[in-house]
Parts: structure tokens; C-alpha cells; sequence
């Protein structure tokens, strides 16, 4: 079932399931795109084919929102408004340690490698490293989880995953960076919970809360979000 955030003439923004693609890769999987557009196609009786801009995208077995542009005007001045770092994302994640401390900017170079589709957060620049920095802040604990806000600075591949691995905090289900075990699902906890942004067209001031799925790891948490 599709989860409809935000939708006016110009964006439509979506909640993203843990699992879902937002546009096709090599699997041939059907994508989170292609929902969004055939819900425009029989909402608004379109004809033809759908416009709708893929803007950002979120890691496969991460959920949260994403916004698609419906025009191309709105399209353009997106993404542009991600270049200038104008559109503000918030993540939490629940992992497995404490960090070190209750708050923190966390600064290294993320060395992609393709082969195996994976991250490393380097202390010194190797390679083709790039520059890469996170603040967090704890919000909550259980007996076996923490909950964490996760502020991006930059936008690196499998950034958050793989800076909060070097820490020691392992993402719940995230086997890649570290986690003792998986999610029944195949997601991962990281979730993409608040966007941020003035609006392309209309300027005005837009705040998108996406909750997080329904488990409960997250319901423990759910009154500790920010909201």
C-alpha cells in the first residue's frame, strides 16, 4: 500500500518501505517510482505516459521519505535545491552499542568499493576517498537499543551505515556494517523521518513527517522521534 506524505501540483512525497527500490536497477524489480506514478495515473485519469523526476534516493533496505517532482520545472529547481544543501533530511536509526557520547560530530573519508557495494569510513584519505561528516544525537534506550538523530552534513554512499559501524553502534539488521543479525524483513533500522525545505515553486516553508514502519523496535521508540 502506498504511503502518500505530501502531494500538491508540483511534488508528491512518498514513505518508503524497507525493501523498495525508488527507481530500477540491474534486478528489474518493480519501484517505488512506478507506484508513485500509476497512483497519479488513476487518481487524475491521466493519459499516456506519467512525468514524474526522481529527485534523491534512499538505500534499498532503508524506508523513509522521498520526494519526486510532477513537473520539470519543479525537477530543476529540486535538485538544485540538493546541490546548495537547501533541503534538510533527518534520519534515526536504532543500534545495538551506546555511542561514546550522547551527541557528536563524526568526520572521515568513505572509501566506496563497488565490487562488494560497501562503504568504509576512513580516519586519513586513501584512494578515491571523499570528505564525509555526521552529527547524531541519543534520544532514547532500552535494554538492548538505542535511538539515535542523525544529521547529514554530506551525502556519501552508505554514509550513515558505515561512519556509525566505525563508532562501534551497529544499525539493527544491518549485516553489511556489523549487525549480530537480520531483520525478519530484510531492512535495516535507519529510517528517513523528517524533510525539511522551502517549497520550488510556491516558497513556502515545508516540514514532512514520515513514520517509521510498524514493529516493535520502532513503537518502543515512537514517542522519542522528532517529529
Amino acid at each position: 500500500m502506498l504511503d502518500i506524505l505530501y502531494e500538491d501540483n508540483h511534488l508528491i512525497v512518498a514513505n518508503k518501505k524497507c525493501g523498495e527500490i525508488v527507481q530500477g536497477d540491474i534486478t528489474g524489480d518493480r519501484t517505488l517510482a512506478d507506484d508513485v506514478k500509476e497512483y497519479l495515473k488513476i487518481k487524475y485519469q491521466k493519459p499516456g505516459e506519467v512525468f514524474l523526476g526522481i529527485t534523491h534516493r534512499i538505500d534499498r533496505p532503508t524506508s523513509g521519505a522521498v520526494i519526486f517532482a510532477r513537473t520539470s520545472k519543479a525537477l530543476g529547481r529540486i535538485n538544485e535545491m540538493f546541490r546548495e544543501k537547501r533541503i534538510v533530511k533527518t534520519y534515526v536509526c536504532v543500534v545495538d552499542t551506546k555511542p561514546p557520547k550522547e551527541s557528536d560530530l563524526l568526520t572521515h573519508f568513505i572509501y566506496r568499493e563497488e565490487k562488494i557495494n560497501k562503504s568504509f569510513a576512513l580516519d586519513v584519505q586513501k584512494y578515491d576517498a571523499k570528505p564525509a561528516s555526521l552529527s547524531y544525537k541519543l534520544l532514547g534506550s532500552s535494554e538492548r537499543f538505542h535511538l539515535l538523530e542523525i544529521d547529514l552534513q554530506s551525502g556519501r554512499h552508505h554514509q550513515i551505515r558505515a561512519q556509525l559501524a566505525t563508532i562501534g553502534c551497529h544499525i539493527k539488521g544491518d549485516l553489511k556494517y556489523g549487525a549480530a543479525r537480520s531483520n525478519a524483513d530484510g531492512g535495516i533500522h535507519l529510517h528517513a523521518c523528517r524533510i525539511d525545505f522551502k517549497h520550488p515553486i510556491t516558497k513556502v516553508n515545508i516540514h514532512i513527517f514520515a513514520p517509521p514502519p510498524n514493529d516493535s523496535v520502532w513503537n518502543f521508540f515512537r514517542n522519542s522521534l522528532p517529529e
